[in-house]
């Protein structure tokens, strides 16, 4: 029988001591029997023992015991001598299990947060160059788009043209034809899943890494095979190395790998890294998916060493498989990140083989990306200098003054300066980061723990804390996270 753990049902459970009516045991018995009848937790799951729960939830085991109790007495729960408490049947279920991991977006329903500190997205807010895009658009740019269906399956061409054209600045020869056009980069993250693997597959993904990949690689039925981030963060000093070792008994079906500007920790590899994995990916010939969503959000210090960041001259950033072969890489970008996460503009840059194999997927989903929004995307390409520099210059400021707000507040709590991004990897010693969410949630902060981002549920002492919209819901919230540590800690 199927086990959920802790960890995951935690994720899942997101705000339930906090909506609903009725006493604790009434709302999380509430709360497991809506994750049953959407499928989130299907029928024959052994739920985590009273004790398990108790403590991830950070409430009593007479809580947790009563929510059971309910729910065996309405049917929805059985109890299995010597395995625990099974969930039963509750009718048709879809093939899709959520792993929980992206249910701080689920919770947005667009009522609005007033009253909470919502540290659960490190998207940063949109650039007046978006807006100033949209009006400048006429019924010129659309030309020769009018006369046809609308209907760009790859892209309209010179968005593609445009990509490419981005590409070939940094260095990489690249066509038109080598691009797809996706909405955003987590659904070129989720195609790439539909396309390449099949259920049972081994992928290798750094630990930790990003949340989103996490959820579509999961979703498809990959065995997901960590190895330590590189040169950071608790990792084993040489992922590339690991998956050396790893390819000897057994070759993976695919590699994921965040080389520059790496979600959640910000870390950048260094030039020797990025040579070493370039040397482990082209021996053992494995088909590798490089995703530079977050690239561009390099803060620029240091890159002068063949990183492959933006360096201070705001070059594009070089992708690290660009000295691989084609036909075995994808490399996945976006201008959501540094324009704004309204924009759902992504792409994917590999051979036309493996374009048209994904495009064939993406049609049956949406049929083609919108055309008013490829359209700003073209116009936005040309503005990539001005955009990189206005971030760059506002997201260097607003670490610091987190850096400086969690030294003075929180001195014991740990972090290695991030190249980029726009959020701390903060490690909270003693502290089950998983609780300290539940807690925080119910003191009304939202907060990401470490195992989102981690393939084993690992990094249960992290804790991601973003700075991209300023800091003033980081230094409102502070104390309550210091005091849900503290808790959190003494179990």
């Amino acid at each position: 029988m199927a086990r959920i753990a802790s960890t995951r049902l935690s994720r899942l459970l997101t705000g339930w001591s906090s909506e609903g009516a009725g006493p604790l045991p009434r709302r999380l018995a509430d709360a497991l029997r809506e994750l049953a009848e959407r499928g989130d937790v299907p029928a024959g799951t052994v739920l985590p023992s009273q004790r398990e729960l108790a403590l991830v939830l950070a409430v009593s085991r007479s809580t947790v015991t009563s929510a059971y109790g309910l729910l065996e007495a309405e049917g929805w729960l059985e109890s299995v001598r010597g395995s625990g408490s099974r969930l039963r049947a509750s009718g048709a279920l879809d093939r899709y299990v959520a792993e929980g991991r992206l249910v701080s977006f689920d919770a947005r329903t667009g009522t609005g947060t007033s009253g909470i500190a919502d540290l659960s997205s490190g998207a940063l807010p949109g650039l007046g160059a978006v807006g100033e895009a949209v009006g400048a658009l006429t019924s010129g740019d659309l030309g020769g788009l009018l006369v046809a269906d609308g209907y760009h399956p790859y892209g309209i061409p010179a968005l593609r043209e445009g990509i490419a054209a981005y590409y070939r600045a940094a260095g990489v020869p690249t066509e038109a034809g080598q691009i797809l056009v996706t909405a955003g980069s987590q659904q070129a993250v989720w195609l790439v899943a539909q396309a390449l693997v099949e259920p049972g597959d081994t992928v290798v993904v750094e630990d930790p890494t990003y949340r989103g990949a996490l959820e579509a690689l999961r979703a498809r039925g990959a065995r997901l095979v960590p190895v330590g981030t590189d040169g950071t963060d608790g990792g084993d000093g040489s992922g590339a190395a690991a998956v050396r070792r790893l390819s000897a008994h057994g070759r993976p079906r695919l590699v994921y790998l965040q080389p520059t500007v790496h979600n959640p920790t910000g870390r950048t590899l260094d030039g020797a890294a990025r040579r070493e994995w370039r040397r482990v990916l082209g021996d053992l010939e494995l088909f590798t998916v490089e995703d530079t969503a977050c690239a561009e959000l390099s803060l620029g210090e240091g890159e002068k060493d063949g990183s492959g960041g933006p360096g201070d001259d705001g070059g594009a950033p070089e992708p690290l498989v660009a000295g691989l072969p084609m036909a075995s890489t994808v490399t996945v970008g976006t201008l959501s990140k540094l324009f704004w996460g309204g924009l759902r503009v992504g792409w994917v840059r590999s051979s036309p083989q493996v374009v048209a194999r994904l495009a064939k997927i993406k049609t049956s989903v949406d049929l083609s990306c919108s055309v008013m929004d490829q359209l700003v995307a073209v116009r936005l390409l040309d503005r990539l200098p001005e955009a990189r520099a206005r971030r760059r210059a506002e997201l260097r400021a607003q670490r610091d003054t987190a850096e400086a707000l969690l030294r003075s507040g929180a001195p014991h709590w740990e972090w290695t300066r991030p190249a980029g991004g726009a959020a701390l990897w903060v490690r909270v010693p003693g502290a089950d980061t998983e609780t300290l969410a539940q807690l925080a949630r119910r003191r009304g902060v939202s907060v990401v723990p470490g195992s989102a981002f981690s393939p084993v549920d690992g990094f249960r002492d992290r804790l991601r804390l973003p700075y991209a919209h300023g800091t003033a819901a980081l230094e409102a919230a502070l104390p309550t996270l210091l005091e849900c540590a503290e808790r959190a800690a003494a179990g």
